[in-house]
């Protein structure tokens, strides 16, 4: 089984992938307020409106997604011609990263979802739509535009909300050319008939759609891996992934029922379940164009659905985020003190409000010695706050060499974070910690007397904003290179 640490280090492989989305597009808003009273005129709350705020939903989610790990995008989709489809059109312009095909159609209004929220909870969902199936004449575009971008991709997503855009035709044609081109293709699937799946690589129901689909029970962990079992002879597809809310997930593959892979829930706190599906669509999608096998992709598709649940609307997970997840769940003690860059950025906000001092220092810190030790004990002696940016893995190889590091980032961020003197561990991908001392703003930047103030790497930044640079004293005769050359005997 791969350990957690493991899948932290494939996140960085799902940057650059080409994933093309074809399905059901539509526009998700959300109405924020507060509830004080019951209306005079009926038994319901009356909502007083604070914001509101609109996304991409439907596949435009599995788009935002994709997008959020670093992948490459194409987007095919229908929208009608209204204001909903301008507001669609407005939000994928905000990320010129995607390249978004809309077939308009004046036939049949944008989707639309409006949820009403309030004390974080959702009251009502109210949508707008018509979901009759395309004509010939849009099939054909789809079918044709969808073809044009194929030969790109390295994973097909078909988005199937049941509005009437993946018809059996449609569904039944790009499956057969992706595969016939050697691209996966991943269904989030909806309705009763699945055949117009078959072929495809994994289709994602849920519990529910797992029932409704096989007529079967889908209860019990056995009860599951025989209807998705059956799904799989039935409708002639490869795999079977099932979300099961609280229960997690389950995988099960064409002829190996008895080899089941049954994902436990990683969230914390449950939030809202919107949009949960389309991310683990996406980041297995992403797994797959990457080739990073389908157990694994459903790994960190379970990590990353962990984190979407814990948040409020159709959220989305970072690739920053899905990495510290998944570090975080090998780090025990460090768990809460290796963190993201914008967790550690709300850290710095909260400590400044209260007047505390943040310091910072960087390294590789591999094997820790003697050395490390005493400067991180002044370090802390001249701060309230040390936060640690380490180098990543990746980092680490190319400023010492293939055969480092010795020790993973998410060994070394728990070794740093078992420190008392320590308070953050922020991994960081660049040579430099350049940009992260530009984001957190630290009040003291520290390094060993090793170097001089010029040479430190964001000296000039600190100063510049009223900050200062302490060099630590050097614990003579002890450094990383030294011990690992006297263990290789040299």
């Amino acid at each position: 089984m791969t350990k957690d640490s493991d899948l932290a280090a494939l996140v960085d492989r799902l940057s650059g992938v080409r994933v093309l989305g074809v399905g059901d597009l539509m526009l998700d808003r959300f109405v924020y307020g507060a509830v004080d009273r019951i209306s005079p005129e009926a038994p319901v709350p009356v909502l007083r409106i604070d914001s509101e705020e609109s996304m991409l939903g439907g596949v435009g989610n599995v788009v935002r997604n994709l997008r959020a790990l670093h992948a490459s995008v194409c987007l095919v989709a229908i929208v009608g011609q209204d204001e909903a489809a301008r507001g669609i059109k407005a939000l994928l312009r905000e990320d010129m990263e995607i390249e978004s095909h809309l077939l308009e159609d004046d036939d049949r209004p944008t989707t639309i979802k409006t949820r009403y929220i309030s004390g974080g909870q959702q009251m009502l969902r109210a949508d707008s739509e018509k979901d009759h199936v395309v004509e010939g004449s849009v099939e054909d575009e789809v079918m044709a535009r969808t073809l044009a971008d194929l030969d790109q991709a390295e994973a097909l997503v078909l988005s199937d909300y049941g509005k009437g855009v993946l018809t059996f035709r449609v569904a039944r044609r790009l499956i057969e050319a992706a595969r016939a081109g050697g691209v996966p293709v991943l269904v989030d699937p909806k309705g009763s008939d699945y055949t117009r799946y078959s072929g495809a690589t994994l289709v994602t129901p849920n519990r529910r759609e797992l029932m409704e689909a096989t007529g079967l029970a889908t209860t019990t962990d056995d009860e599951v891996v025989a209807a998705a079992a059956a799904l799989i002879e039935r409708a002639g597809v490869e795999a079977v992934l099932v979300t099961r809310s609280q229960d997690g997930m389950t995988l099960v593959r064409r002829g190996m029922e008895m080899a089941a892979l049954h994902l436990p829930a990683t969230a914390r706190e449950v939030y809202d379940v919107s949009g949960a599906g389309d991310t683990v669509v996406a980041t297995v999608a992403a797994a797959l164009a990457a080739g990073i096998d389908l157990e694994d992709g459903c790994r960190l598709a379970n990590a990353a659905a962990g984190i979407v649940v814990g948040k409020i609307g159709t959220a989305t997970a970072s690739a920053a985020e899905l990495m510290a997840a998944l570090r975080a769940r090998d780090l025990e003690t460090g768990e809460a003190k290796t963190v993201t860059l914008d967790s550690a950025l709300e850290h710095v906000a909260a400590w400044k409000q209260k007047s505390l001092t943040v310091g910072f220092t960087n390294g590789c810190f591999d094997l820790l010695h003697p050395g490390h030790i005493s400067l991180f004990r002044q370090a802390k002696a001249q701060c309230d706050r040390l936060i640690i940016g380490l180098n990543s893995d990746a980092s680490v190889r190319r400023l010492k060499g293939e055969a480092r590091p010795v020790q993973n980032d998410t060994a070394r961020a728990l070794v740093l974070g078992s420190l008392a003197a320590v308070d953050l561990v922020v991994v960081f991908g660049d040579d430099t910690p350049l940009a992260l001392i530009e984001a957190l703003r630290p009040d003291i930047l520290i390094k060993g007397a090793d170097y001089t103030i010029d040479a430190v790497v964001g000296a000039d930044v600190v100063r510049a904003y009223g900050g200062r640079v302490f060099l630590a004293d050097l614990e003579d005769g002890h450094s990383t290179s030294a011990t690992i050359a006297r263990l290789a005997g040299k």
